[in-house]
């Protein structure tokens, strides 16, 4: 018997609910151009050799005022530099994927959308000591907001998300510590900066770091996994280690810059949380499509008992 036209209406439903499938503008916070980028500035970048970067460095300013400093550079080309792995330097640059130009410009968004999710919990000006479950907080600022360790905990949510609104500035003290415990590749983390960021000496750090004015990284300070990322002015590095790519559980993470997507609405950018997925490390739970597939599977099997009986 031939099969109607429309049979597979109701097959391709179950899939697309099983899937979970995001709404068709739902896009991740940091737009593909910015997450292409571990370090970006606006004014300038500077480095003092010899820096170790995983990821895209670039500059760019509407003024032209494109210029980097202790990387090999070319203006409006991306070139490769033996301390970049991964990507190229970008001083400059408009075209191809991704560019500094329109890494700017998402840069922009990105603020603007997790400023949106407004001041959250107030913590203390110095985060030391704490364990910070995952969510929106406000942090005030002070003579340092890390005086040595911090530890952000998923709670097994592979998407935990953390964003953390610093009203002025982001300074830590030498030698301080964030640690990123309990969560997985859907993980994100954020520190949006009202102003510039100093990450001091010695620091092990984790994160995006998203600043207005600028961010200093100071002698030897390594971001783990995450972005040094500037509206306005530059990017000061000196013999430090960043890294777009995550290790361990976080592998896949593209930088801990999952947790949220953004929606485009007509009334503008709607931004919200990526749902619960408990950390998984040995792959027992199948994937959603995986899962859709076995049941359109099952519902094929069990169609084709019924015309045997």
């Amino acid at each position: 018997m031939e099969t109607p036209k429309n049979a597979l209406i109701f097959p391709l439903a179950v899939i697309g609910a099983l899937c979970g499938a995001p709404p068709a503008l739902a896009i991740p916070i940091l737009g593909s151009e910015l997450a292409g980028f571990t370090v970006l500035g606006s004014a300038t970048v500077t480095n003092v050799p010899t820096s170790v970067i995983g990821g895209n460095v670039g500059v760019w300013s509407s003024g032209g005022a494109n210029a980097i400093t202790g990387f090999l550079s070319s203006p409006g080309v991306a070139v490769s530099d033996p301390q970049v792995t991964g990507g190229l330097v970008h001083a400059g640059t408009s075209t191809g994927s991704p560019n500094a130009q329109l890494a700017q410009a998402q840069l922009i968004t990105a603020i603007a959308n997790l400023g949106s999710l407004g001041s959250g919990t107030l913590l203390a000006a110095d985060l030391v000591g704490l364990t910070i479950l995952p969510g929106v907080y406000t942090v005030p600022a002070g003579t340092t907001n890390l005086s040595g360790t911090v530890t952000l905990d998923g709670q097994g949510n592979a998407n935990a998300v953390w964003v953390f609104q610093m009203t002025s500035t982001l300074i830590t003290s030498p030698n301080s510590v964030v640690n990123v415990l309990n969560t997985g590749s859907g993980a994100g983390v954020y520190w949006n900066v009202g102003s510039s960021a100093t990450i001091d000496t010695d620091t092990t750090f984790m994160g995006n770091i998203l600043a207005l004015a600028s961010i200093s990284m100071n002698t030897g300070a390594t971001d783990l996994c995450g972005r040094a990322l500037v509206q306005t002015g530059a990017v000061t590095l000196i013999q430090n280690s960043l890294s777009g790519i995550c290790a361990g559980d976080l592998i896949g993470s593209n930088g801990l810059s999952g947790g949220l997507e953004v929606t485009t609405t007509p009334a503008g950018d709607v931004v919200s949380l990526l749902p619960f997925v408990p950390v998984n490390p040995t792959g027992a739970i199948p994937e959603p499509a995986t899962l859709a597939l076995l049941g359109l599977g099952l519902a094929g099997i069990g169609l084709s008992r019924r015309r045997r009986a």
